[in-house]
C-alpha cells in the first residue's frame, strides 16, 4: 500500500524575524498573534526600541511560510518595508504564541 500525506508528519521548521517600517501603533502585535495562532504556530513577537518589531514562530513548514508571508504585508495600516528572516531549527520550548513586553 502506498504511503499518503498523511502518513507523515510535516516537517517542523521555525525563523526568527525582523520587521521593519511603519509596524509599531498600528496593532502589529496583535493581528501577529491572532495570525500565528490561527496557522498553529508557537512563538513570540516584540515591539523594538528602534521602531521595528521582531518574532519567532516556529511550527509545520507551511504554516510558518504563510505566517511569513503574512509579515510581509501586516494588518491594515502597517507600511512594512522590509522583513529580514533567519531560518532556526525548531526549540520546541513554547507552549503557546504570546506576545512579549
Amino acid at each position: 500500500m502506498a504511503e499518503t500525506k498523511k502518513d507523515k508528519p510535516e516537517p517542523r521548521t521555525a525563523f526568527l524575524a525582523l520587521v521593519r517600517g511603519r509596524v509599531q501603533g498600528v496593532g502589529f502585535r496583535y493581528e501577529a498573534r491572532s495570525a500565528a495562532r490561527a496557522l498553529g504556530l508557537k512563538g513570540w513577537v516584540m515591539n523594538l526600541d528602534d521602531g521595528g518589531v521582531e518574532t519567532w514562530a516556529e511550527g509545520p513548514e507551511s504554516s510558518v511560510q504563510r505566517y511569513l508571508g503574512w509579515l510581509h504585508n501586516g494588518p491594515p495600516g502597517a507600511r512594512v518595508e522590509t522583513v529580514d528572516v533567519s531560518r532556526r531549527e525548531p526549540s520546541g520550548k513554547y507552549d503557546s504564541f504570546k506576545i512579549e513586553y
